[in-house]
């Protein structure tokens, strides 16, 4: 991960991330959805994917069980959190909620 994970949660700007693996197939379907959810969202949330193989203690410090598993930080809380694919409905309306 590029970057200082607890900077970049603890900033003011929410941050939505998504968790996955090179290997799971859901995630790949959660992808292009991700991606899209990004461009409309940019400048009011930060949208970023970690991949849980090269990060595991990232994914161990947030009991990542299961993926992909979305979080949505806000100030350095955990404002919200699912695991399993999400359409880009259901995500701008948790953005909407927390923003």
């Amino acid at each position: 991960m590029k970057g200082d994970f607890n900077k970049i949660v603890n900033e003011k700007t929410p941050v939505l991330i998504d968790f996955f693996a090179e290997w799971c197939g859901p995630c790949k379907a959660q992808s292009p959805i991700i991606k899209e959810l990004a461009e409309e969202v940019d400048g009011k949330v930060r949208v970023i994917k970690i991949d849980i193989d090269k990060n595991q203690a990232v994914a161990q410090r947030y009991n990542v069980k299961g993926v992909p598993t979305l979080v949505l930080f806000k100030e350095g809380k955990i404002v919200w959190r699912q695991s399993g694919v999400q359409s880009k409905l259901q995500l701008m309306d948790v953005i909407k909620q927390h923003t």
